[in-house]
């Protein structure tokens, strides 16, 4: 009988809450929410695009119930102004899911911790020791090597007798780019063996992704709804395991880089950096390898979804494909391969990686932010312990700002350099503020070295049989925005054989 009762107390008792805050504060407007589980079975799968549809009927800045938390949503550049800068402190805190606080014992790495001492500790670890220009010049070896051995690949295999002419996937060579740039450059080890395969850390490395993604997707319900997680209790014991496995395989890697370390010297990845700043900076093992697991989730699959966007609008614009490969063949010409102090004599190219970020920026809600304290956003009160996410997807498409703005149209950043790492509020793939994204500049570099040399080794039709407009645009639900579909393409080589091989760089 006593749960019977608590059921039906429970929409009694969200009615009551709702009805407080609704004469308490005056929240932004929405769509009604429902007892107990608010809009979450009224939002679509791919939420971003929901929320902008919202927008629409309800104005910019809009309020989605996940259960019984207030979620405020701003879809343009000025309210995205208002949080990321005018009230970025009262905002800069993190809403911690139960699987997030395990993953990050409980905000003790960058990502997850809310903002205080803390915080400021490890971004300035983060902003003047690891992502300092001079590091990141040190690693580009790597990374150019990386994305050389994503060219020799494909090359190898669309020149195979068995493949000629067929079209291949491209996720497959843009994650292996991904995959081995930010183990290497976190941990200075490229996971594979003599055969090409992933080695045995590289199989538990990956593993542990996947694992990590599964657990944190098992909680989903009782996330939002605080009164049910009686009923969906956290699994102890699997997060406990996932924790312990995480630990090993970082600390086994740990110990190989005292030991190198002690022979040789340091180097310039971020392992060694890490424990080479431990005692200046204060840093608990915790916070390494928190730090290290925030780099290799943040950076693994963003840059190969920044890619394959590109790519697919670059497949269905051949004119800007064209106008990209005219520039490099003037600026490289035929008889080298590019590098990345090639991008300054290469406008056109940065406006084509710019203009691929606007349209599909990989996390397009960011992370969201939670107040701290009561605030104001759009005069609208936005209570303390809210979280409020920006719609970086909607900014970037708002016609009041942007011309065309659902046209590929890179020609725009030419006509206006529009900065991307967080300045102007038009342009978020990065984020802004106290939380944006430490490692903007490298993976900038990144995606605009990885289209640079898809594009001047290789011409990219269509898969066989199929025109332009077949390619799907739509995107996979989840917090990062991959293909619906995974593209498929034809490519054709432009260089000399010669320069598809790759000489093998140890950094």
């Amino acid at each position: 009988m006593a749960p019977a009762l608590l059921f039906l107390l429970f929409p009694a008792v969200f009615l009551l809450l709702h009805l407080y805050r609704r004469l308490r504060f005056r929240i932004p407007p929405g769509p009604r929410p429902w007892p107990v589980v608010g809009n979450l079975y009224d939002i679509k799968p791919v939420r971003f695009r929901c929320f902008a549809e919202w927008a629409q009927s309800y104005g910019p800045i809009i309020s989605v119930w996940f259960g019984s938390t207030l979620n405020v949503v701003v879809c343009n550049a000025e309210l995205a102004k208002e949080v990321l800068k005018e009230k970025d402190q009262q905002l800069a805190d993190r809403h911690r899911s139960r699987s997030a606080a395990k993953f990050s014992r409980d905000g003790q790495d960058l990502i997850w911790a809310d903002y205080g001492p803390h915080y400021v500790k490890v971004r300035k670890v983060c902003t003047v020791e690891l992502f300092s220009p001079k590091r990141l010049e040190a690693l580009r070896p790597i990374r150019e090597d990386e994305v050389a051995a994503m060219v020799e690949s494909i090359y190898t295999d669309c020149t195979a007798p068995e493949n000629l002419g067929k079209s291949l996937q491209l996720k497959k060579y843009l994650g292996a780019v991904a995959f081995n740039n930010i183990t290497r450059l976190a941990f200075g080890k490229r996971f594979v063996n003599s055969e090409g395969l992933l080695d045995k850390q590289g199989q538990e490395f990956k593993a542990i992704v996947a694992n990590g993604l599964k657990l944190g997707a098992s909680l989903a319900m009782a996330e939002h709804i605080p009164w049910l997680r009686w009923m969906f209790p956290l699994d102890e014991d699997a997060f406990a395991k996932h924790g312990a496995r995480r630990d090993r395989l970082t600390r086994e890697i740990m110990e190989e880089h005292t030991i190198a370390r002690q022979k040789n010297g340091a180097k310039q990845h971020f392992f060694d950096a890490l424990l080479t700043l431990q005692d200046q900076y204060d840093l608990t093992e915790d916070t390494i390898i928190g730090l290290l697991w925030d780099m290799i989730t943040a950076g693994m699959d963003t840059t190969a979804i920044s890619v394959e966007w590109a790519m697919a609008e670059l497949i269905k614009n051949p004119r800007v494909q064209k106008k990209v490969q005219d520039e490099l063949d003037s600026v490289i010409g035929h008889e080298r391969v590019m590098t990345e102090m090639d991008f300054s004599n290469l406008p056109y190219l940065q406006c084509v990686a710019k203009e691929a970020l606007r349209l599909h920026p990989p996390t397009p809600l960011m992370l969201p932010h939670r107040a701290n304290a009561n605030v104001k956003i759009g005069g609208y009160d936005i209570p303390k312990g809210s979280n409020v996410h920006v719609n970086v997807w909607a900014v970037a498409r708002d016609p009041k700002v942007w011309k065309n703005p659902l046209e590929f149209w890179p020609e725009r950043f030419l006509e206006e350099d529009v900065d991307m790492k967080g300045h102007d509020h038009r342009l978020l793939p990065f984020g802004a503020g106290r939380r944006v994204c430490p490692g903007a500049q490298l993976g900038i570099n990144l995606v605009t070295s990885m289209i640079g040399h898809l594009l001047h080794h290789f011409s990219w039709t269509p898969r066989n049989g199929s025109s332009t407009e077949e390619i799907d645009m739509g995107e996979n639900p989840g917090l990062v925005s991959y293909m619906r579909i995974p593209l498929e393409a034809v490519p054709t080589p432009r260089l000399m054989p010669q320069l598809y091989k790759r000489a093998a760089v140890d950094t």
